[in-house]
């Protein structure tokens, strides 16, 4: 069995439920079948399990360090990225021109996931190359998609986004780091940016041939002041070497870094406080300020940067469920295998009787079925957004606009959940694995307290949940009359009226149960926005985020329940049986101890109450 991700679960999500193999009806995957997708999976596990996992400890022990000059990571690093790299996996999802594989993203992020789980301090390399190559094909010019992006599918060049501030933080909106314009160029408008960008992942390293920053930065107005807000921020592409016309690195850019950030996890992932413009160590004498180019119109950067963004915060969300998927794994085998204490009931306190497993105790096999749910319910969801980009471009590519606006309003409103909903619940998981193993969960010598503090960063990568529930409360649920959400309710219904077909006791129960929640966050989101506060509306975001996504993650359960009791009758033996069972009683889990906590929630919700916002300073 693999301690990184059952390919078994993996197949049920891909072909059983998302019935991905039916993409290859679409004429850009129509050289595909199961046999490609499945060749694909079974290089990104191989490459992933033999060349990512085993440094994990290693790349988590042994920290890249700075010493003033130059970063030094161990070289396990190195080689795993090159055989990532010249397995084509940089450009997987990418069109045959690119020297892509043309998969669909569904595909691809399901074989992403397997170096999520390996080692996700090695995969945020390419993770953060993927998303900014993806920025700058829908953004960039076709120089620019040239000079930097071909070389990043090569695995030549790796790339980074640059957004925060020391001074900024989350708020965009208060970043200082200016752009002046400088001339045209063979690479679009050329800017001088001066500044600092703080928490860059990947920002400085020896493990390819150049660095593609993408930067926000303002240009200054007429009056040399700076445009308040975020309508004043720009994108720009800032390499660490200057690329010339021949495609030939010339000389350093100004971009050097000024320190390492040593956080609890992703201690394998360079993480980077840089200054642009500031110094001229690699060009002494040369005029000051690193060389960037503009991507897309000026004072519209940040609606480019949220092409990555957004992308960004689906894979920390898959990152998240991996991390908790890889500590339930290990959980597993452990419980499996570790004789303690005896069976619970008669001659079970005879000291003679022979123990008995972990995986035999009763609260054991709570704690692991408690994270089954989270990390299963986590992955499907995931790749469920995965799927929805798939129908989103091949709408696009059918000219069906309507289709196509559907399905991105949909995307839309569950991109905070797919982020922040597994970045709690699958830590939560880590903290069970962490349990199982009793005390020796708490030591280095095994591998679930790393899974947890590498898991720790993912609530606040990419927004924290705060940030999430303010965009899913404050513009999600109400954007165009509130769209996104009567769609999303509408697929709920849908499954619901399903499952209520289905003639079973126990997906009925679900099932109402599902309606009853569903129609108490419509009624609690509508009593919210009829308060005439927005300060009222939004104190509590983040609870409503919590029951929102505990209310999106029963849906995705009883889908797959509703596939699991069909399918268990016509069962491939005894291990097919038993996985079909193990679905049945995860989704019987999340129902009966999961989602009843989403009714407290939206009747503290309901009720207004100002018990966070009134509360004062000097109070604390």
């Amino acid at each position: 069995m693999s301690m990184i991700l059952s390919r078994r679960d993996l197949n049920f999500v891909l072909y059983e439920w998302l019935k991905v193999d039916e993409l290859t009806r679409i004429p850009r995957y129509a050289d595909h079948s199961r046999e490609t997708f499945d060749a694909a999976l079974d290089t990104c596990e191989k490459i992933a399990t033999d060349l990512f996992a085993p440094h994990n400890k290693k790349n988590d022990q042994q920290e890249p360090h700075f010493d003033g000059e130059t970063v030094s990571i161990i070289p396990e690093v190195s080689t795993a990225l090159k055989a990532f790299c010249e397995a084509g996996l940089m450009a997987a999802g990418q069109d045959y021109e690119l020297g892509g594989m043309q998969l669909p993203v569904v595909v691809e992020k399901a074989g992403f996931a397997y170096f999520k789980g390996a080692n996700v301090g090695t995969s945020s390399y390419p993770f953060l190359t993927i998303g900014n190559a993806n920025l700058l094909l829908t953004h960039g010019t076709p120089a620019q998609v040239e000079t930097f992006v071909k070389p990043e599918m090569d695995g030549r060049f790796f790339g980074t986004m640059c957004l925060s501030e020391p001074q900024a933080g989350s708020s965009l909106s208060d970043i200082t780091t200016r752009a002046e314009y400088e001339g045209e160029s063979p690479l679009g408008a050329q800017y001088r940016l001066r500044g600092n960008k703080m928490w860059i992942s990947a920002g400085e390293h020896e493990l390819s041939e150049n660095i593609v920053h993408l930067v926000l930065a303002k240009i200054p107005g007429p009056d040399g002041k700076l445009i308040p807000g975020v309508k004043g921020i720009s994108l720009f592409i800032v390499p660490k070497y200057l690329v010339n016309e021949d495609g030939s690195l010339g000389e350093h850019n100004d971009v050097v870094l000024a320190g390492l950030n040593h956080k609890m996890g992703y201690r394998g992932t360079t993480n980077c406080l840089l200054n642009f413009g500031e110094g001229m160590k690699y060009r002494p004498g040369g005029k000051a300020g690193a060389i960037g180019y503009l991507v897309g119109e000026p004072h519209k950067g940040l609606a480019c940067m949220f092409h990555m963004m957004n992308e960004a915060r689906i894979g920390v969300g898959l990152g998240a469920v991996m991390l908790g998927y890889t500590g339930y794994l290990h959980a597993l085998d452990y419980a499996r295998n570790r004789p303690q204490g005896r069976a619970v009931g008669p001659g079970g306190k005879d000291a003679a009787s022979p123990q008995v497993k972990l995986v035999e105790h009763a609260d054991i096999r709570r704690m692991l079925l408690a994270q089954k749910s989270y990390v299963e319910g986590g992955l499907a969801l995931n790749l469920y957004c995965a799927r929805l980009v798939d129908e989103e471009e091949a709408a696009a590519a059918a000219g069906d606009q309507a289709a196509h606006a559907r399905l991105a309003l949909l995307l839309d409103i569950l991109t905070p959940i797919a982020k922040s909903w597994p970045s709690q619940w699958c830590l939560e998981a880590n903290n069970l694995a962490i349990q199982v193993h009793g005390g020796y969960g708490y030591t280095r010598e095994y591998n679930v307290e790393q899974f947890y503090r590498d898991n720790r960063l993912n609530p606040i990568h990419e927004g924290t949940h705060g940030i999430q529930g303010l965009d899913l409360l404050g513009r999600k649920v109400v954007m165009k009359d509130g769209a996104a959400f009567k769609l999303l309710g509408e697929r709920v219904q849908d499954t619901i009226t399903r499952a209520l077909a289905a003639g079973n006791a126990e997906l009925s129960q679900q099932a109402g149960a599902l309606g009853t929640a569903t129609k108490r966050l419509a009624e609690v989101t509508q009593a919210l926005w009829s308060a005439g506060d927005p300060n009222v509306t939004l104190a509590n975001a983040s609870v409503y985020l919590e029951a929102f996504g505990h209310v999106v993650v029963a849906w995705i359960w009883l889908e797959q329940a509703l596939l699991a009791q069909a399918a268990l009758p016509r069962a491939n033996g005894k291990e097919d049986e038993d996985f079909y069972r193990g679905k049945l009683a995860a989704a019987a889990y999340f129902f009966r101890w999961e989602l009843p906590k989403v009714g407290p929630q939206l009747a503290l919700l309901e009720s207004l109450d100002r018990t966070t916002l009134d509360m004062q300073d000097a109070w604390f």
